[in-house]
């Protein structure tokens, strides 16, 4: 099966409403036309609505960088599906490597919000990945069979066809360190042989395996030729119109 390549840009936290709605215009006069390629950016809470508009009758999509599992209720600080889809979000990103590292993240809090935002009708991109001393222990296979099985745990193969996984080597995010082709496409095949053991060879074959970590318009090529690599989640490369439509055009 063909997988449609999906990049979307992570701009963390960055960008006020007005350099937000900037970015988002340098976005859409460069790659909002592009029709073979999943496109979406992810501004901070702040910045959804606003970005919304000028991107709205593009092929761009809009992505929140994380939400809370409860429907509503005394959470002070926190948003919910229901708050994301009012403001136009298609995509939430689930379980990024900063919120597991920074805030407390866990397997089954990812779950919790892999379930909440496919329930409102969302679709997760759900995050996993190994920090350096795991890769170097050799726990990385079984840090990250834990991570997919964990943000997995319940869910049908409907639903689960809904998901993206996006493969983040924490060494790799935000350090100018890169993946070689090859160590990417490697994890990817292993992530796409436990969504198989999970739920069979149509399923594997269907999920889309992002790449995060220091993707930039002069390794992007590379990196998106592999087989199993189907697409970026691109952090600083994202802040900036031309280098994210240089990784959704890599020349």
């Amino acid at each position: 099966m063909a997988r449609k390549k999906f990049i979307a840009g992570n701009w963390k936290m960055n960008t006020t409403v007005e350099e937000a709605c900037a970015l988002a215009k340098g976005v859409v006069d460069t790659v909002g036309n592009v029709s073979d390629v999943d496109i979406a950016v992810c501004p901070p809470y702040t910045n959804l609505s606003a970005v919304y508009e000028i991107i709205k009758n593009s092929n761009v999509k809009l992505g929140a960088q994380d939400v809370h599992w409860e429907a509503k209720g005394a959470y002070t600080g926190k948003v919910s599906c229901a708050m994301l889809k009012s403001v136009g979000v298609t995509y939430v990103i689930v379980g990024h490597s900063e919120q597991r590292q920074y805030f407390g993240e866990t397997d089954a809090t990812v779950n919790k919000k892999v379930k909440a935002v496919l329930a409102a009708g969302l679709l997760p991109i759900i995050c996993v990945g190994e920090t350096l001393e795991e890769r170097k222990g050799g726990k990385m296979d079984a840090v990250i069979e834990r991570q997919v099985r964990g943000a997995f745990e319940g869910l049908s193969v409907e639903d689960t066809l809904k998901c993206t996984i996006a493969y983040e080597p924490v060494w790799a995010i935000g350090t100018g360190e890169t993946a070689t082709p090859k160590q990417a496409n490697d994890a990817h095949v292993f992530i796409r042989g436990i969504i198989f053991k999970l739920y069979g060879d149509e399923t594997a074959g269907a999920m889309r395996i992002q790449y995060g970590g220091s993707m930039k318009p002069d390794n992007a090529k590379d990196l998106l030729g592999q087989k199993d690599v189907d697409g970026g989640l691109i952090g600083g490369a994202a802040l900036k119109a031309t280098d994210f439509a240089g990784i959704v055009r890599p020349v």
